[in-house]
């Protein structure tokens, strides 16, 4: 060990090799690489490198301003989402041999056609042409195949946005809290029916205008139904006694009262001049308003209410469900019903056809 020391530097110690160290200091010794390269992060400053945009939440709407910054954030969102399942699909039929053509009909769970044995990690510009089933012109200067091209010139998917507040809020004074009731339905015309209590009323969609139709009062009737015919003139409505009136709507008349329920009338559906109305006593009835003493056909099936009436599209199957968990389907020429569902644990209200 030899001490060195000059008026420059500080003091210097060099061990001899081989020689013990009596104070128990360590010299400073060369590092020593091996095969695995683990870098020292500490001490690094990425946050002033690389700056991130903090996360902040979102203000109260106190302003048009504030909220703005965070609709354009979430458009450019949907916009990039939109981008990148394109770009997927383009790398799918590349790479997968998928046959994406279209860009209206992608999205999640769509079932595509994909080409057995295609190999990922491998490229072969004559496998590739027998593998995507395509002619390849000598003079194409595209690097895709022809169901790429198709998905880039595709027009882009419309994207559909439903708005989360309502445009227009009515008063519906003394509405009837019942399920099994049909107090609201809409006409061709663009004309709303509503019915509070013993009044119905019309409200229109085109001039915001809110007529009242009837008032029940003075026979100490309710409103159990409302219903329009498919031209939007006459409009049906039941009652808690039984009764069925049909009313037009332009003149502001009522034109028939029909009888034969014992009930309350809670379901009516119209089939062109055809009116069928429902009602606690179990009991369809069918009408023709064409003749002047409205011929009946009665329909028998429901063990208890009927709540709800559907006819098909093409005016020949009429559908019905009751309070009894069944859903029955008559011809518009029998008096029994030609099918029946009774896999329904509650009340059937809601139904509707579907053309294939």
């Amino acid at each position: 060990m030899s001490l060195q020391h000059s008026p420059l530097s500080p003091c210097q110690i060099t061990m001899s090799p081989g020689l013990p160290n009596p104070t128990g200091i360590l010299s400073p010794l060369k590092p020593k690489y091996g095969d695995r390269f683990i870098p020292t992060r500490a001490g690094n400053t990425w946050n002033l490198t690389y700056p991130t945009t903090q996360t902040q939440p979102p203000a109260p709407e106190t302003g048009r301003a504030a909220t703005s910054p965070y609709k354009r954030s979430r458009e450019n969102t949907e916009n990039n989402k939109d981008g990148s399942v394109l770009y997927s699909c383009l790398l799918m039929n590349e790479m997968l041999g998928y046959q994406h053509e279209d860009n209206k009909d992608l999205g999640p769970g769509t079932p595509r056609k994909v080409l057995p044995n295609r190999k990922l990690f491998h490229y072969d510009a004559t496998e590739r042409t027998a593998l995507l089933n395509e002619t390849m012109s000598s003079y194409s200067l595209s690097p895709i195949s022809n169901k790429s091209e198709k998905l880039l010139r595709s027009p882009k998917k419309p994207t559909r946005r439903i708005s989360k507040v309502p445009f227009k809020v009515l008063d519906a004074p003394e509405l009837q809290d019942d399920f099994y009731l049909n107090l609201v339905d809409w006409s061709s015309q663009n004309v709303l029916s509503v019915g509070l209590g013993t009044c119905v009323y019309l409200w229109s969609a085109c001039t915001s205008q809110v007529t009242r139709l009837c008032d029940l009062a003075q026979t100490d009737d309710v409103v159990t139904s409302v219903a329009w015919n498919e031209r939007g003139s006459l409009v049906a409505v039941g009652t808690q006694s039984g009764l069925v009136q049909v009313w037009d709507a332009t003149a502001g008349k009522q034109v028939a009262s029909l009888q034969g329920h014992t009930a309350r009338v809670g379901a009516i559906a119209w089939n062109g001049d055809i009116l069928s109305s429902g009602s606690r006593d179990r009991f369809i009835i069918q009408r023709d308003m064409r003749e002047p003493p409205a011929i009946q056909r009665q329909l028998v099936g429901h063990r208890q209410e009927v709540c709800g009436l559907k006819w098909s599209p093409d005016n020949q199957y009429l559908a019905s469900g009751g309070n009894d968990n069944r859903l029955y389907v008559w011809n518009l020429h029998s008096t029994s019903p030609i099918q029946n569902y009774t896999e329904h644990l509650a009340a059937v209200k809601g139904e509707t056809f579907f053309v294939c």
